[in-house]
């Protein structure tokens, strides 16, 4: 046992799992006797890897934009995407923070995101409710891997397991976690895997990772060959590959939502282009539970979950649903929007009962090929615009707006396209400027300059789920390919993530379409639009079949349009 100025930590725990394995943990419990309610964490980043070396541009834009989180605690035991127990421990709760199966401390097979790492979560969770320190109540919280996890733990119903707060974390491991619209996300993949997992993989012996406590390495004592790390863990790129299409193997890393009756805080964040955003949203609709609250914030969630303000709010949650206590949260408003203005503050938040909003009104802005326009009305006169795909696309842009505008919601494009080849990727990308022409971009959790929103999808995996779609929310069944004839014009619903913006009179909106990932040129560095989240592997996108001429079509029989989820404007203070 470590003694802290704000309470103990035992450490390297082992978890007996069903299967006789153990797993290594952290637990941060008050320095005081008695039992308490516990704060759980399961993933493969280290629990004992600080977040200053496990993500140091994280750690920098911490320190730099949010100086409040330095003052409200030391930040020893911060460690990535997990709650700090320097802020919980004090106020009655244990912290328990532990290494997945083959992940840092803890030996074993690495099978990430899978069906084997649920179950070990399920039997830690049952474990920690049966300590001499735990008062038998169980609540998760984390923020991406360890947000998106909970869904799945939640469906399995441990026992012992009492609320959920997932922080940006999508429970659609096929639409969200790997293959947006049908497309491979292979460029946050591939560094995810190598930099995030790998690194950390039990044995590894070139690790840069080091205990934040012992300065060692924090891949365990064993020091293991490559062909041997090979062996123990799962080809996770591999087998993402060798599977384009939904099925099985996807569903089963996917959240039976109906099956989650636990309360729950969903907090969602429209800083999550390319990940988490929409299937956080969507997991919130989807479960069953009577107690369950969402917010959408802005900015970058890294950040916003550290935030002294954000911490209370989990608090509060956890106060009420893991100590029983009667402090009025369930008059907190079950739905709370934050609204974009285009200087990336936050204009209003917006409290509501269901999402979409309930004064949403639905807009359609028509794309005219003929002068590459956005307007209310639809083109009499049909017309066509042709773009090279893997070239800069093309931009349908309003005019300067006469009247301001705000929506908040779900974005659907309705388009009429073609291909010169039998396939063809959509990336449809929505944009606003400013009346001298300065484009209104957005801080994220991975890109400084995030448009407005973001949308994908593979032309041949167009078929819709007719019982689950709504005019506003298409859902792609993605289990069928239907390949195109060169020049055949079919009609798509583009799913475009969900956004807010205020907007003044005199700017203007626009959507441009590609195929290929969204990126400004001229930027520097690897950040440029869409930041790590882009969609180049060859083998997903052979360029034979993905490289050719897209056309869009517009007017008379063939109305392409933009669905935004208006609603009533603010009035000017």
């Amino acid at each position: 046992m470590i003694s802290l100025p704000w309470g103990v930590l035992d450490k390297d725990v082992g978890i007996p799992m069903r299967d006789g394995a153990s797993l290594r943990a952290n637990v941060f419990r008050p320095e005081v006797s008695g039992k308490f309610p516990v704060i759980m964490t399961l993933g493969p980043y280290g629990k004992d890897v600080h977040l200053s070396q496990f993500m140091p541009e994280a750690w920098e834009a911490l320190k730099r934009r949010h100086p409040e989180i330095l003052k409200a605690s030391s930040c020893r035991y911060l460690v990535f995407e997990t709650p700090d127990p320097e802020m919980w421990a004090p106020e009655g709760y244990a912290v328990v923070k532990v290494d997945s199966r083959g992940a840092g401390k803890s030996p074993g097979r690495l099978d990430v995101n899978s069906p084997a790492e649920f179950r070990d979560f399920y039997d830690a969770i049952e474990w920690a409710a049966v300590q001499p320190w735990s008062n038998g109540k169980v609540g998760l919280l984390g923020i991406s891997y360890y947000a998106a996890g909970q869904w799945m733990i939640a469906a399995e119903r441990p026992p012992h397991l009492a609320a959920m707060l997932p922080w940006q974390g999508t429970y659609d491991f096929y639409r969200d976690r790997t293959r947006q619209g049908g497309i491979l996300g292979s460029g946050f993949l591939k560094r995810w895997w190598n930099r995030s997992v790998l690194r950390n993989q039990y044995g590894n012996p070139d690790t840069p990772l080091t205990d934040i406590d012992t300065g060692e390495r924090n891949t365990g004592p064993a020091s293991l060959p490559p062909e041997q790390l090979a062996a123990n863990r799962e080809d996770y790129i591999g087998n993402l590959l060798a599977r384009p299409l939904n099925g099985p193997w996807y569903e089963e890393r996917s959240a039976r939502l109906e099956r989650i009756a636990i309360p729950a805080l969903v907090v969602a964040n429209w800083g999550g282009l390319g990940l988490h955003l929409r299937g956080t949203i969507l997991g919130f609709l989807g479960i069953a539970s009577r107690g369950k609250w969402l917010k959408v914030q802005s900015g970058s969630y890294f950040l916003t979950f550290l935030l002294p303000q954000s911490v209370a709010l989990q608090m509060k949650f956890f106060d009420r649903y893991l100590k029983n206590m009667d402090n009025g949260w369930e008059s907190e408003p079950k739905v709370a929007v934050a609204v974009r203005a285009a200087d990336d503050t936050v204009r209003r938040v917006i409290d509501d009962v269901q999402w979409p909003l309930t004064e949403t009104r639905w807009t359609r802005f028509y794309l005219d090929a003929s002068n590459m326009a956005l307007a209310a009305a639809a083109p009499g006169k049909s017309a066509g615009a042709s773009y090279a795909a893997i070239g800069e696309g093309v931009t349908f842009s309003t005019a300067p707006l006469e009247r301001e505008i705000e929506f908040a919601g779900p974005i659907k494009a309705k388009l009429l396209v073609s291909s010169s080849t039998e396939d063809m990727d959509l990336f449809a990308t929505l944009r606003a400027f400013a009346p001298q022409g300065k484009e209104a971009t957005f801080f994220s959790a991975v890109e400084p300059k995030a448009p407005v929103s973001q949308g994908w999808l593979r032309v041949s995996q167009r078929r819709l789920d007719t019982k689950r779609s709504t005019e506003y929310q298409p859902w792609h069944t993605h289990d069928e390919a239907q390949k195109l004839k060169p020049g055949e014009i079919v009609e798509v619903d583009v799913e475009i993530w969900p956004a807010s913006l205020a907007l003044p009179a005199g700017y203007r909106l626009a959507l441009t379409l590609q195929g290929k990932d969204f990126e400004r040129p001229g930027e520097s560095g690897a950040q440029k639009g869409s930041g790590w989240f882009l969609h180049d592997d060859p083998r997903d996108r052979p360029p034979e079949t993905f490289a050719g001429t897209h056309t869009v079509y517009s007017g008379g029989e063939r109305a392409s349009y933009l669905l935004l989820p208006e609603i009533a404007a603010c009035p000017a203070a």
